[in-house]
């Protein structure tokens, strides 16, 4: 079913092997966490990080930013809560729930671990961040401030689980 949304919103093919490959980072996460108790729904996980990037070449022609309208794609389709996710994507409300590490926490940090179709660490995806948005200073901040949101987000996942960061570059698709 969410191939099939990918194909009806016209997501081109490489936009969809970088959201298989959020995926597996996704997924990946998501069961280690629930393997200590962590309570996330890993439907939730896998359609959020799916459709995360639904809507990114449309909003390339609206200006619109593309995580609030893949979200309101999504409730338009009737999966509010997935919508959610896709919305905070790129920033979040807040990384963490009393202490728990959210759904949209997981797939917005697992994004921020994919460079196209690689696992790269996140001061290598900042670095490209940078040299694709960071043209003016307000960017550059703003992508400081996401970097650091990042990193304390990577903190809490890797306190939770038995591999390191960097683990997550040999995970198979």
């Amino acid at each position: 079913m969410f191939f099939l949304l990918l194909r009806k919103y016209g997501v081109p093919a490489n936009v969809v092997e970088h959201s298989r490959k959020v995926r597996t980072v996704a997924m990946f996460l998501c069961r280690e966490l629930n393997r200590r108790g962590e309570g996330l729904d890993p439907d939730l996980v896998e359609a959020g990080s799916l459709l995360h990037d639904i809507a990114k070449v449309a909003s390339l022609e609206t200006e619109e930013s593309h995580s609030q309208a893949g979200a309101r794609l999504l409730r338009e389709e009737g999966f509010a809560e997935v919508a959610e996710i896709v919305r905070q994507h790129v920033v979040l409300d807040s990384g963490l729930d009393h202490g728990r590490i959210t759904e949209a926490a997981l797939v917005h940090y697992s994004d921020k671990r994919v460079q196209h179709t690689r696992v790269v660490s996140l001061e290598d995806r900042f670095r490209d961040l940078r040299e694709r948005y960071g043209k003016t200073p307000e960017a550059r901040r703003w992508l400081d401030s996401l970097e650091g949101q990042s990193r304390v987000l990577e903190s809490r996942i890797f306190q939770k689980i038995t591999i390191p960061p960097e683990g997550l570059a040999g995970l198979p698709d």
